[in-house]
């Protein structure tokens, strides 16, 4: 029961990490990727079992688990993730406030560094 809690909160962290992503300012897109990491995140630690009755230790005298447990592998590899994303939402968010200190906007539409506006269009044909 508690996976499929699980499972529709993931849904829904992608759809808003989609839906900001698609944004075209850079302050939601950095917003979506966040929540993108999370949602990958919780979607790695729905897959490694939610169970809290027996820990994930096997007995002296055993040399299998005696019933289902949580898986740990998943769970370090959330920890690893979680750091990592951190590190590329500063990277990004450095890079965001670079662009918006040298072009004076957030919006994407407007940074035409490559595209000035007045400049004439290229041919369209030969």
């Amino acid at each position: 029961m508690m996976e499929a809690w699980f499972a529709l909160l993931v849904g829904i962290f992608f759809t808003v990490a989609v839906y900001l992503m698609l944004s075209k300012f850079i302050i939601r897109v950095l917003l979506g990727v966040a929540v993108l990491g999370n949602a990958v995140n919780l979607l790695i630690f729905t897959g490694g079992r939610l169970t809290r009755e027996v820990p994930p230790v096997i007995a002296g005298d055993a040399e299998v688990l005696a019933g289902p447990a949580a898986n740990a592998l998943p769970q370090a590899l959330i920890l690893t993730a979680i750091v990592i994303s951190f590190s590329f939402f500063a990277f990004l968010l450095v890079l965001s406030w670079r662009a918006y200190d040298d072009l004076k906007t957030d919006n994407t539409d407007e940074m035409r560094v490559a595209e000035p506006v007045n400049e004439p269009a290229p041919p369209l044909g030969y």
